[in-house]
């Protein structure tokens, strides 16, 4: 990783695919009031879609109705000052459909037991590699 915020900063979409794939634990943001909200999540991702459950009604449930908004993923190693983040922003919808809820009832979801499930879809994937010259 280099120490300046140059174009090898940028991650590819494919990188930040593989990211969003192996991580389970990221941070939905979306509009509560006019005013921004951020709820962390556990997800997965199924193919192109961050894949979450919440409760139905919950503020999480009516903030990211057919709305768009930005999940965020990150990682700092805690051995050095370098790490990587991603956002993601998107349309979201409740999954309703049976073959569709079938498929996410397999999926390894953690969290609260419930069939309502919201997919994200990622229209646009960014990612930086984060070094100690970026937090600085």
């Amino acid at each position: 990783m280099s120490g300046y915020p140059g174009d090898d900063a940028v991650l590819t979409r494919a990188q930040c695919l593989n990211l969003l794939r192996n991580t389970l634990v990221g941070r939905v943001v979306y509009t509560r009031g006019a005013l921004p909200a951020v709820t962390p999540v556990g997800y997965v991702l199924d193919g192109e879609y961050i894949v979450l459950r919440t409760a139905p009604g919950s503020r999480l449930d009516r903030g990211v109705r057919d709305a768009v908004v930005a999940f965020e993923i990150d990682h700092v190693d805690p051995d050095s000052p370098d790490g990587w983040s991603v956002v993601v922003v998107g349309r979201s919808a409740r999954a309703t459909d049976d073959r569709t809820l079938r498929r996410l009832r397999a999926l390894p979801l953690a969290g609260k037991c419930t069939d309502h499930y919201v997919r994200i879809g990622c229209q646009r994937v960014t990612g930086r590699i984060l070094s100690a010259y970026v937090r600085s």
